[in-house]
């Protein structure tokens, strides 16, 4: 696995990115606080018969962040600013979280640049209690008041697995630049409606996947969004809750082989 920097123009933003393998490229998106290690498991396996590329986010790991106060679009035109950059498109895009919103946004408003897309983890229309939460937690990191107690409660339970992953994951949060965490999670806050009503224009083979006991991505969201899209497929995950792909890394690398496996112009629906 090599890793990497990309700077968009000649004055432009610096991009890290963790590349492997070669064919038809795939990339990467992990969430907010994350970085592109979080796609460990996936990038071993899936670099075998693809070409991997799992992106930074602006203000995350080694990518120079956004500016303050950047909402969803900002950084669905970053991504394609780094996908031109790279002269890879179209692609296949997976996103988990905050990039689950961001590939959702890339394969709206670029569908000749998109294969296929998979979200890991996506958020969809929240309840109104939901969303004031989430933005009450976005203002309270937007005046300096992070606390990774509470989101690792919520994202974990108490299995070897999840003990394990929690400790890289939080070593990532304490990682993660403050500015470029709060920009974006901000936007991420906010980002939950943004493309909701044009997820009918996604043609491309579409899956959606996450865990049982994951609270604010939840199988009813998954669900949601699969039946918006034309060709669109949900998994549920039992006993995982928000960081599906490092709990269960086996699972959810053999869900996405079989939506790889899948060519462009078909779907779902026409190999049922």
């Amino acid at each position: 696995m090599t890793l990497t920097t990309l700077q968009l123009s000649e004055a432009g933003p610096t991009v890290a990115l963790r590349e492997a393998g070669a064919g038809a490229p795939l990339v990467l998106l992990h969430g907010v606080g994350m970085q592109s290690a979080a796609w460990g498991p996936q990038i071993e396996d899936l670099s075998r018969s693809h070409r991997v590329i799992a992106l930074d986010l602006p203000g995350h790991g080694g990518s120079d962040p956004l500016p303050a106060g950047s909402d969803l679009p900002d950084f669905v035109s970053w991504l394609h600013d780094v996908v031109l950059a790279l002269d890879i498109g179209p692609v296949s895009l997976a996103g988990h979280s905050m990039g689950a919103l961001i590939a959702t946004g890339f394969a709206v408003d670029h569908p000749a640049m998109t294969r296929r897309v998979a979200l890991l983890n996506g958020v969809y229309r929240r309840t109104p209690q939901a969303r004031a939460a989430v933005v009450t937690r976005a203002a309270e990191i937007g005046a300096g008041q992070v606390d990774l107690a509470t989101p690792l409660a919520r994202w974990f339970g108490k299995t070897p697995a999840d003990i394990s992953a929690r400790d890289r994951v939080a070593g990532w949060l304490r990682a993660v630049d403050p500015a470029g965490y709060a920009t974006a999670y901000g936007a991420f806050a906010r980002g939950d409606a943004t493309y909701a009503d044009r997820l009918d224009e996604i043609t491309c083979p579409f899956l959606a996947i996450t865990g049982d006991g994951d609270p604010n991505s939840t199988p009813a969201m998954a669900q949601e969004m699969a039946a918006q899209v034309p060709h669109g497929r949900a998994i549920v995950i039992t006993g995982h809750r928000h960081m599906v792909n490092l709990t269960a890394p086996d699972v959810v690398t053999a869900h996405l082989r079989d939506w790889l496996a899948i060519p462009s112009e078909e779907t779902y629906h026409d190999i049922a």
